[in-house]
This record gives structure tokens, sequence and C-alpha cells, in this order.
């Protein structure tokens, strides 16, 4: 089982059910490593955004709420840090300012920037995910440290029942390594 292939199967997978959409930069069209996950999903399940974050996220919590399940495609932590507002102060908060009203499921993918073969700089291979862990209240956030934790972190995002939010962050360099 290779890191790779199990987030491809995982996309798969996720695309096998009709509430499903992948929205974000690089989803229909090729450039980044997370592109080539996609490769075998419809094009009709594939948002292509332009690269305005935190409208990005805004339109996934509005998705969220319609029923739908986005799963929400950051190529890396540095650009998901421009959606921060949405993410924490509306998509996390939505059940407890609503006391429990609205509950609003999306799949969150991030990843932390490869630095292997190539450094791409700082402002590409930050890892935020205990900074967030303490931010969100109602998102789950999950860290994908082995091949063998990807495909149960994506079905638990799918399939909860509890109305949460999943933040899944993947590592760039394992796509080739493990």
């Amino acid at each position: 089982m290779k890191y790779f292939d199990e987030l491809k199967r995982s996309m798969e997978f996720l695309a096998a059910d009709p509430r499903v959409v992948f929205m974000g930069q690089a989803v229909a069209v090729p450039g980044t490593a997370m592109s080539n996950t996609l490769k075998d999903v419809a094009p009709g399940r594939l948002i292509e955004l332009p690269v305005a974050e935190e409208m990005q996220m805004g339109m996934t919590t509005g998705l969220a709420l319609a029923g739908q399940v986005p799963v929400s495609i950051f190529p890396r932590w540095n650009f998901l840090m421009c959606g921060l507002s949405q993410l924490v102060n509306h998509l996390d908060k939505l059940a407890v300012m609503s006391n429990g009203g609205y509950r609003a499921k999306a799949i969150v993918r991030t990843g932390i920037g490869s630095e292997r073969p190539l450094h791409p700089q700082h402002q590409h291979v930050g890892d935020y995910t205990e900074a967030l862990r303490l931010m969100c209240k109602t998102i789950e956030v999950i860290r994908l440290d082995e091949p063998e934790d990807i495909f149960p972190a994506y079905e638990r995002a799918l399939l909860r029942d509890d109305g949460r939010s999943t933040l899944i962050v993947e590592y760039g360099d394992y796509y080739s390594e493990k």
C-alpha cells in the first residue's frame, strides 16, 4: 500500500457518493501532486476555482449547508491560511452559533508542502496542524502520517453522521517516499 495510491483510492471512493463535489485550484486541470489523485474522477464533479482561498472556503460552507459534501482542496497549508477566517469563524462555529440548528459536513484537504527533491522555500512548507486543532471546536483535524491512515480517515470524514467537518492534512514528500 503506497501513500499516493491510497489517496487516489480515497478520492475515487468519495467520488462514488453523489453528494460529493471536489473544488479548488488545480482540481480540474493539472498543476499539483493532488491533481493526480483526481485524474479518474468524472470532470463534472470537479469545480476549478481561481486563487481566492477565502471565497473557496465560503463556497465550501455554502455547499455543505445545501446538503452537498464538498471536498475543498488547498494544495498546501500556506494557501489555506488565506481562508482561515471562513474556516475557523464560520464552518467550525455553525453548530455552536446556531445552538445545533445548522450542521454542515465538509472535507477540507490540505498538505504540508514537499521539500524533496527541491525545497520550494518556507512559504510553501508550513505545518499548522496543531494550531488548527487548538482553534477549531467542531472540525476534526487529522494528519495522515502513514499510508494505512489515509483511506480510514477519508471514509470517516464522508460517513460520519455527527454533522462535523473534517480537515485532513497530507504530506507532500510522502507521495513518492512511502
